[in-house]
């Protein structure tokens, strides 16, 4: 059986292009296709395979400025037609699903979300000055662009999604069912490595969306502990924002984070994410996880207080303000003999690679995984 994986681009190593990496291994002779593709910047596994790039890809230096060139995405993505496979495999947050594939050929979109630059018009992203540029440049072509996304869906065969979020934004955006395959987590390298202390742990991009912001105010507001690990854009602005008791860690490695989400308290969870990797590595060293509760943490995080009668996880808050951060803080305080570090690591390991590997074998080989 001959068989492609569609990715948007290739210029680092994040949660997408880990799910790519996993697709690769599943289906171990996928030839590659992608717009952009930076050499390095993803996993050996990924770039032992035949990578075909767009004509967006031989533009000179595209790597530094290929965000800018989104409008041109779907024009780029549609001139590339894949012929003589079996199996077609996009992995999309952007343009990927929008391939054209042969008739006859079994086409699947692992949805990692539909795409966020043209179906939500408001939010975090938008706080950001660069990313207000392109949100306003966008808007003068969204709705041709939103046509041109569901003419691409109602292409794909069929869809996959990676929480029961991304599930409930494919029916409201293109109509479309999906089930639900849960993306990997190295709960294998994510394990307890030291006892709890004080101080509690955000970790992550410091983008706009990850609500940094919430996290510092809160924090100024509780006078408790907090390490934050990761850099960014927001960097600059939340030093300037953060109280006295906050410590800035900057990038870390995996070794490093291990230990934090060991050590720590609890990891403060403010953004909303599609599935968000961290709560569950956090999990898989027994942490428990106050966090924003709305997106992949519905699936990932049992919250105090659950009905289903589950040990809880974590603690969630339902409006996005420092005030209702601190206030979950003092209920996962005032309620920490609930939480179970054992408990907390059996329900991440729902989410390890081995799960994730023979779920989509099976979903895409057949029950016994196939052969490639």
């Amino acid at each position: 059986m001959r068989t492609a994986i569609v990715h948007d681009w290739l210029t680092g190593l994040r949660g997408g292009e880990k799910v790519l990496d996993l697709l690769c291994e599943v289906l171990p002779a996928s030839d590659v296709y992608t717009l952009i593709y930076v050499k390095g910047s993803v996993t050996p596994r990924i770039e032992s395979r035949p990578i075909t790039t767009s004509w967006l890809g031989k533009l000179p230096g595209v790597r530094h400025y290929y965000r800018w060139l989104l409008p041109l995405m779907p024009s780029a993505i549609s001139r590339m037609e894949l012929k003589g496979y079996d199996l077609v495999v996009a992995v999309s947050h952007c343009v990927a699903h929008g391939v054209r594939v042969a008739p006859g050929t079994r086409f699947v979109c692992l949805s990692l979300t539909p795409m966020r630059y043209v179906w939500e018009t408001s939010g975090a992203y938008r706080t950001n000055r660069s990313h207000r540029l392109r949100y306003s440049l966008l808007s003068l072509i969204r709705n041709r662009f939103r046509r041109w996304d569901l003419r691409a869906a109602a292409r794909v065969g069929e869809y996959v999604s990676i929480s029961s979020t991304v599930q409930e934004r494919l029916k409201q955006c293109y109509g479309r069912e999906s089930r639900i395959i849960y993306p990997p987590a190295d709960v294998d390298f994510f394990r307890r490595v030291g006892a709890p202390g004080e101080a509690y742990l955000w970790a992550g991009a410091l983008a706009p969306y990850k609500r940094i912001d919430l996290a510092l105010d809160a924090f100024r507001i509780l006078d408790r502990p907090l390490v934050v690990i990761g850099d960014g854009q927001e960097m600059r602005r939340g030093k300037r924002r953060a109280g006295p008791k906050v410590t800035f860690l900057g990038r870390a490695s995996d070794e490093v984070l291990r230990e934090h989400y060991s050590s720590c308290r609890a990891l403060i969870f403010p953004g909303e994410e599609d599935f968000g990797i961290v709560p569950v590595e956090a999990q898989a060293c027994g942490a428990p996880v106050i966090a924003y509760g709305r997106g992949g943490v519905l699936d990932t995080v049992v919250p105090l207080g659950d009905k289903s009668g589950r040990t809880p996880t974590g603690v969630f808050f339902d409006e996005a303000t420092p005030d209702a951060l601190a206030d979950a803080v003092r209920r996962f305080e005032a309620n920490a003999s609930a939480f179970d570090p054992a408990a907390i690591r059996a329900n991440a390991e729902r989410f390890s690679r081995e799960n994730a590997k023979a779920a989509l074998a099976e979903y895409l080989l057949g029950p016994k995984g196939g052969s490639d």
